[in-house]
C-alpha cells in the first residue's frame, strides 16, 4: 500500500521534479544514487522549513532587542521622573521648614510686643488711678470750701445787717473792720481753691487725652497682633495637617502616638509651656488664650516630628531602584505554588547602600534561612523592620541606629533569584504592607 502511494506521488511530481541520478565513480567501479521526485520534494520542504525557522528566530531576536531598548528608555525616564519628584518634594519640605521658622520668629516678636504693651497699659492704668484719686480729693476740698464760702457769706450778711442797725459806735466800727478782713481772707482762699480746681481739671483733661491715645495704640496693636496670630495659625495648620494625614494614612492613630511620645520624652527642652502674662489670678485674655493655642500646636508639631523619626516613613534605598514583588500572595519564584509574600522587593545594583528607615535598636544581624543575610531593627510603638538578602551587614546586635543611617549593602543571599532588597514592616508581630508607610510619607517628605 505504501509503495503504491509512493509510486503515485513520484508520478505526480515527475513533471516538475524529474528523477535525478548522482554518479559516484571510484578507481574500480562506478555507482549512482537515484533521487526520486518524492525525495527531492522532501529535501526542498526541509530546506524551506529550516530557512523559515531561521528567519523567524532572527525576527524574534530583533524584536527582543528593540523591546529591551524601549524598556531601558522607559526605565531611564521613570528614574528621571522619580528624581525630579524627589527634588520637588525636598524643595517643598525645605520651604515648609523655612515658613515654620519664620512664623516662629514672628510669633516671638509678637509676644515681646504684647508683653511691652501690657507693661505700658498697666503703668497707664496705675497713673489714671492716681489721677482719679487726686480728682476725688480736690472735688471734696472744693465742696468743703464752697460750703465754708456760703457760710462766710451768710455770716457777712448777718454782720452787715447788724452794722446797719447799730451804726455810730466804736465797737461797731471794730466789728466792721474784722468782718472786712474775714471776707478778704475767704475771698483769697476761694481764689486759690478755684486755681487748684482749674489746674486739676487741666491735668484730668491731659490724662484723658493720654488714655485715649494709649487706647488707640492698643487697638492698633491688637489689630496687628490679630494679623500675626492669623498668619501663625495658618502656618501651623499647613505644617501639622500633612503630618496628621501621614500618620493616619499609615494606619496609626496620631493621638495615641502623641501620648506615647509625650510619656517617653526625655530629650532637652521638654514641651512648650503656656504663656502666663497675668500675675493677679485674673481670667486669661483672648490674646493669651490664642497664643497658648498656638504654643500647643507647636508642641504637637514637635511631638509629631519626634514620632516621625521613630516610624519607618522612608525608603531604605537612595540609589536607583525599581519595585518588583509587592506585599501579598504570589506565585513562588522557586516553583512551590502560591505563597504569602510579607514584604516589598526593591531591585537595584549589587552592593547598593541600605539605610535604616527609622530610629531604633538592632535586634538581629546575621544569616537566617530563606532571608540570607538579615537585619532586624526594633522601633517605637511596637514596630519592627527587616532587611533581607544583603551582601554585607554593617551593624551589630544592640546597636542604636538613626533614621537614614547605613546598615548594610544590597545583595542576593539566601532564597533569592536576583539582586534585590526584601523589606518588611511588622507591627506587634504582624506583617503589614511597607508601601503603606512609603506612600504615607509622600504627604510630607
Amino acid at each position: 500500500m505504501l509503495s503504491r502511494l509512493a509510486h503515485r506521488l513520484d508520478h505526480a511530481l515527475q513533471a516538475r521534479l524529474p528523477e535525478q541520478r548522482l554518479f559516484l565513480k571510484s578507481d574500480t567501479e562506478t555507482r549512482f544514487v537515484r533521487l526520486r521526485p518524492s525525495t527531492q520534494a522532501a529535501a526542498i520542504l526541509v530546506f524551506c522549513l529550516a530557512t523559515g525557522w531561521m528567519m523567524f528566530a532572527s525576527a524574534m531576536v530583533l524584536i527582543g532587542a528593540v523591546s529591551s531598548g524601549n524598556r531601558a528608555e522607559d526605565y531611564a525616564r521613570q528614574i528621571a521622573l522619580y528624581e525630579s519628584r524627589l527634588t520637588t518634594v525636598s524643595a517643598e519640605r525645605d520651604q515648609r521648614a523655612a515658613e515654620a521658622a519664620s512664623a516662629q520668629d514672628r510669633f516671638n516678636l509678637a509676644l515681646e510686643q504684647v508683653s511691652n504693651m501690657q507693661s505700658l497699659l498697666l503703668a497707664s492704668e496705675d497713673r489714671l488711678h492716681e489721677l482719679e484719686t487726686g480728682i476725688d480729693v480736690i472735688q471734696a476740698t472744693l465742696r468743703r470750701v464752697i460750703q465754708e464760702r456760703d457760710q462766710a457769706r451768710a455770716t457777712a450778711e448777718t454782720v452787715t445787717a447788724a452794722l446797719n442797725g447799730k451804726a455810730g459806735t466804736a465797737t461797731d466800727m471794730g466789728r466792721v473792720v474784722d468782718t472786712e478782713r474775714t471776707l478778704a481772707f475767704l475771698t483769697a482762699a476761694l481764689t486759690d481753691a478755684a486755681k487748684s480746681r482749674d489746674a486739676a481739671l487741666d491735668l484730668v483733661d491731659k490724662a484723658e487725652a493720654q488714655t485715649a491715645e494709649i487706647a488707640r495704640q492698643k487697638r492698633a496693636l491688637e489689630s496687628r497682633d490679630a494679623i500675626i496670630f492669623a498668619k501663625l495659625e495658618e502656618a501651623l495648620t499647613v505644617s501639622v495637617e500633612p503630618l496628621n494625614k501621614m500618620f493616619r494614612a499609615a494606619g496609626l492613630n496620631p493621638d495615641d502616638l502623641i501620648s506615647a511620645v509625650r510619656r517617653g520624652y526625655s530629650g532637652q527642652g521638654g514641651p512648650l509651656s503656656p504663656i502666663m502674662l497675668s500675675t493677679s489670678g485674673q481670667v486669661a485674655s483672648p490674646e493669651e488664650l490664642r497664643a497658648n493655642a498656638i504654643l500647643e500646636g507647636l508642641d504637637k508639631m514637635n511631638l509629631y516630628r519626634l514620632a516621625a523619626f521613630e516610624v519607618p516613613f522612608m525608603i531604605p534605598l537612595k540609589t536607583a531602584y525599581r519595585f518588583t514583588s509587592g506585599f501579598g500572595t504570589r506565585d513562588d519564584p522557586m516553583g512551590r505554588g502560591n505563597r504569602m509574600h510579607e514584604g516589598q522587593d526593591l531591585a537595584g545594583a549589587y552592593g547598593s547602600p541600605v539605610y535604616a528607615t527609622a530610629d531604633g535598636v538592632v535586634t538581629y544581624a546575621g544569616w537566617e534561612n530563606g532571608y540570607g543575610r538579615l537585619i532586624k531593627i526594633r522601633h517605637a510603638f511596637g514596630i519592627e523592620t527587616r532587611y533581607a538578602h544583603l551582601s554585607q551587614i554593617r551593624v551589630n546586635v544592640g546597636d542604636k541606629v538613626s533614621r537614614g543611617e547605613r546598615i548594610g549593602d544590597m545583595g542576593n543571599s539566601g532564597r533569592s533569584t536576583g539582586t534585590h532588597l526584601h523589606y518588611e514592616v511588622h507591627i506587634d508581630g504582624r506583617a503589614v504592607n511597607p508601601m503603606t508607610f512609603i506612600k504615607a510619607a509622600n504627604h510630607v517628605f
